[in-house]
């Protein structure tokens, strides 16, 4: 066993025998006589690690789901620690690449075991294992709320700067049509009846934690996972997908459609993504990066990506166009 990397003395609280270890994305990756292994640190407190530990021993129980489930020590503990008093968990891992967010049937292959990930979810008993501390829905009301506020904030701070960066002139002239959609975005959730009912999601479902092997697809990383409305984990996947394609609309409904063919998505829960996705979020990011960052400088990446939000706003109303036809938000204004 190589022990020159850090944390690898507390391999031997294993009941395994490792062959060689090596370095991937912030871990160690061991390959062992039980399979391979990742071995990373751990900043999370006990009782989420016992959450994470439940909810990933059941999805393993649940059907064909590959989930980097905790590994326990001999003594079963599910957090280890080295000489020098640093906390380690030890995850099952996987044989396979990250998926390639160019190739559109890697793409599919994320959408369907999404779909799969969210259905065992539902299947889990959250009486006997979701403390309500770490597992609150999250309000997007409020949160837009918050969101259309600092906009605001922004734009006042901007109008009031003398001599003016190109970044700032760029806000200021893409600032309307971008805000009329956030506000519509909280109209429309405004409106609807009432919100898709709280379930466990994953919390952060990018192509990052997705492993595709020769016969598997595996998800990783539930460091995330709470509890809140599943479609925003397909809204966040194919979100950072759509903007990497320039909202091709072929591959947004091939997305959708591939989604549902395993779990079908409710009318209310397609209108709670058509909001997702109206509201502005990446142009919000880069203001909000904007105002709190130090306004001296400003990265030209941050033009270049205000820039490409222009550039792209023509498909992406295509692709809002065409899910707004399929949601009872069809012919409403949202004021």
């Amino acid at each position: 066993m190589v022990v020159n990397e850090r944390g690898t003395l507390c391999l031997t609280q294993y009941d395994l025998r490792v062959a060689a270890t090596r370095r991937g994305r912030g871990a160690v990756i061991c390959e062992t006589d039980k399979g391979l292994k990742l071995l990373k640190e751990c900043t999370a407190g006990e009782n989420r690690i016992m959450f994470e530990d439940k909810v990933l021993s059941g999805l393993e129980l649940r059907g064909n789901l590959y989930v980097d489930k905790y590994v326990r020590s001999i003594d079963q503990k599910l957090v280890t620690e080295d000489s020098d008093g640093t906390r380690y968990v030890l995850k099952d891992w996987f044989d396979g690449k990250e998926c390639d967010v160019k190739n559109p049937s890697e793409i599919i292959l994320g959408v369907k075991e999404l779909a799969v990930l969210h259905k065992a979810l539902r299947g889990i008993n959250m009486a006997d294992i979701c403390p309500a501390d770490f597992c609150m829905p999250i309000s997007l009301r409020r949160e837009y709320e918050k969101h259309n506020t600092e906009l605001r904030r922004a734009r006042m701070f901007i109008r009031n700067t003398k001599n003016k960066s190109q970044f700032e002139l760029m806000v200021l002239q893409s600032f309307d049509s971008s805000y009329r959609q956030a506000e519509e975005a909280l109209c429309l959730l405004r409106c609807m009846d009432s919100m898709p009912e709280p379930m466990l999601c994953h919390g952060d479902y990018t192509h990052h934690h997705i492993l595709v092997g020769a016969r598997y697809v595996a998800v990783t990383d539930f460091s995330r996972m709470h509890l809140g409305v599943q479609i925003w984990d397909l809204y966040h996947f194919m979100r950072k997908i759509m903007e990497k394609h320039d909202w091709d609309l072929g591959l947004g409904k091939s997305m959708l459609e591939a989604y549902q063919r395993i779990l079908p998505i409710t009318e209310q829960e397609y209108e709670y993504l058509y909001v997702l996705f109206l509201y502005p979020e990446k142009y919000w990011k880069q203001i909000n990066y904007y105002f709190n960052a130090n306004k001296a400088w400003i990265p030209g990446r941050n033009v270049e990506k205000l820039q490409k939000l222009e550039i792209q706003a023509k498909e992406r109303q295509k692709f809002l166009d065409w899910m707004r036809e399929h949601t009872g938000f069809a012919g409403k204004t949202g004021s």
